[in-house]
Parts: C-alpha cells; structure tokens; sequence
C-alpha cells in the first residue's frame, strides 16, 4: 500500500515537473514571437522614415544605404537566435544614423510626417526593448529549471534544453553612441 502511493507521489512529481518545463518553455517561444512582431512593425515603418528623411538629406545616401542593407540583413537572419540579435543591432546602429542626420536639418525636425514616423518607430523600439526583456526573463526562468535539482534530471530526459538570451554583449554597434561627420 505504501510503496502504491510513494510510486503515485513520484509519477505526480514527474508529471507536474514536465508541464511545468512545457510551460515554461511554451512561454518563452510567446515571447520570442512578440519581439518578431515588434520587428516585424520596425520593418515596416523603415522605408517611410527613409524616404521622408531622403527628401532632405540627399547628400546622405551612405546612410540611407546602411539602413537599407541592414533592415534586408534583420528581415532575412535566419532562425539562429545570436545572428538575428547581431542583424538587429547592427539595424539599430543604422537607424541612429538617421535620426543623427535628422539633428543637422532644423525643415526636417520640424516636418509632421517625419515626427510621427520617429514617434511611431521610437514607440517600436521601447517594445522591442520591453518584448526583449520580457522573453529574456522567460529564458532566465527556463534555463533555471532545467538546470535545478531535480528538475535537471527529468529535463535531461525529456529532451529540454536551454535556450540563448537575445543579448547585446558582443555588439559594438548597439552598444556605442553614433558618429555623423559631414
């Protein structure tokens, strides 16, 4: 009778170990899947916010280049979470050049258009920052559980592995301030 019920307290241990780990790691897709959604938005707002910066900054091509190539680089980075943290830094690295470029042309500031392509890609990019922390967080949770005893044993065994952060460490791009020299 006792060896019953200390044999049903394990397959209940096992059993809400698991859901947990599918839990946890279902969320954490979630939450990569809202950061591709606020990318997706970033994507899109680009080509307008070049060309109406385009219209006044017609000698500034290079960077208007740079933020093509990247926003083609950032669309097309494939699954693998540490190139598509790369591509998206290095587009945010080009869209700091442009809104440097903005600084020199007072019409252009003032422009409605391009105020409200800078607000609406600015509100993007505090999502993408909240969307990325909040899948870090995810991440941090997950990768603690499968590396906890003795959640670590029944991870091992169901296949669970640890996931990346979406980190920009090793990012010179994103990480230092951008130089316009004209």
């Amino acid at each position: 009778m006792y060896f019953l019920i200390i044999l049903g307290l394990i397959v209940l241990g096992v059993i809400l170990t698991f859901n947990s780990l599918v839990t946890l790691r279902n969320r954490t897709k979630e939450a990569w899947a809202d950061i591709e959604v606020q990318l997706k938005r970033r994507y899109d707002l680009i080509p307008n916010l070049v060309n109406t910066v385009k219209g006044y900054a017609t000698h500034e091509s290079s960077a208007f280049e740079n933020v093509t190539k990247a926003r083609s680089a950032a669309m097309s980075a494939g699954g693998n979470l540490e190139d598509k943290a790369g591509a998206e830094n290095m587009l945010t690295g080009a869209l700091k050049s442009v809104f440097a470029i903005a600084e020199a042309y007072p019409e252009l500031k003032a422009n409605q258009n391009f105020l409200a392509l800078q607000n609406e890609l600015s509100d993007t990019e505090n999502k993408i920052q909240s969307a990325r922390r909040f899948y870090n967080a995810n991440v941090r949770d997950l990768n603690t559980k499968i590396e906890v005893f003795p959640t670590n044993i029944f991870a091992g065994m169901f296949g669970f592995t640890k996931m990346e952060f979406f980190d920009l460490a090793d990012n010179d791009v994103a990480q230092n301030p951008v130089e316009v020299k004209f």
